[in-house]
């Protein structure tokens, strides 16, 4: 039997002109079906130092019919560092239907969780957003809040380090609803924040431990979780993407108030119940995220000409 599988590379995903709205409107999607959807836990290997791959399987739920994995490595040196690939398959079959380049996927849902967080999370008059971290994680986020609020006004504060400032402005100089602020400090930065988005990969330390300048009703988004580990002893309330991702963090006993963040979406929680909270929002990061947009993407260029290879299976049971 010759099954046709699909090369997707980074390049034609791109090509699709997948607008931020519609990946906040997939995450939205993914997170509500997480409780229906099987979710193994992710396993990750170290080669060597802070190297890392980790393997991430999910099987979307009925009448969905896909199950995939995503495999992303850090490998320190390589240009980018961070990489990933994703498997997709036929989950009624077993037949295998595309492998795709996870790059884009991987940065553009984590920038709409990001800001799915933000915008169920946030208090009701926040539009200030102060970033650490200007990479592509921190554009991925910004294309996504400003396609969220394009009827609003809203100001970016940046930390400035190197020339990521200034190149993040010009990126986004063409939004007339964006104002920008650049600042020199960390200290600045937190003081008097609202929003709080961290973007940076690596953290060996506290990246405020000041815990006086966390004000009342502030979001605090470490996306990858790094330098805020004071913040999780004072802060009202927690959200996680998964409860296994934080429950081995050092602090994790010691958490006010902890819940996933699907069981807001999905009205089990409350949420922020008033401006003064104090909320974090840890989101690791869900293979059922990459495997939904996967899925979406494949539907999209399964009639298209791309190149693919057939793969010769047995259609009977073989003897050694």
């Amino acid at each position: 039997m010759k099954n046709k599988v699909l090369i997707i590379q980074s390049k034609q995903i791109r090509d699709l002109n997948i607008s931020p709205l519609e990946c906040v409107a997939w995450v939205d999607e993914s997170f509500r079906m997480k409780y229906e959807a099987q979710l193994p836990a992710k396993i990750s290997v170290h080669p060597q130092c802070n190297d890392f791959f980790t393997s991430m399987p999910a099987l979307l739920p009925q009448p969905y019919r896909f199950f995939g994995v995503k495999e992303v490595c850090r490998i320190n040196g390589r240009e980018p560092a961070l990489s990933s690939d994703i498997l997709l398959y036929d989950s009624i079959t077993g037949h295998l239907l595309a492998l795709m380049d996870g790059d884009w996927i991987t940065t553009m849902r984590t920038g709409a969780v990001a800001a799915l967080s933000i915008d169920k999370l946030k208090k009701s008059d926040a539009y200030t957003f102060s970033f650490i971290g200007l990479g592509n994680t921190a554009r991925a986020t910004a294309m996504c809040l400003l396609s969220l609020y394009a009827n609003k006004g809203v100001k970016f504060r940046l930390l400035r380090y190197k020339n990521q400032a200034d190149s993040f402005i010009e990126r986004f100089q063409e939004y007339t609803n964006a104002l920008f602020e650049i600042v020199d400090t960390v200290q600045e930065l937190i003081s008097g924040a609202e929003i709080i988005i961290s973007c940076i990969t690596d953290a060996s330390d506290l990246i405020c431990s000041d815990n006086t300048l966390y004000n009342k009703g502030v979001l605090l988004l470490p996306v990858h979780t790094r330098g805020f580990q004071n913040c999780d002893l004072f802060f009202d309330k927690i959200y996680g993407d998964d409860r296994g991702h934080v429950c081995g963090f050092k602090n994790f006993s010691k958490f006010r108030v902890f819940d996933e963040f699907s069981n807001v979406l999905l009205s089990r929680n409350p949420g922020r119940e008033n401006d003064e909270e104090r909320i974090i929002a840890y989101n690791i990061g869900l293979g059922l995220h990459d495997i939904l947009f996967a899925c979406k993407i494949y539907e999209r260029l399964n009639n298209a000409q791309f190149p693919f290879f057939m793969q010769e299976k047995e259609t009977a049971k073989f003897w050694i």
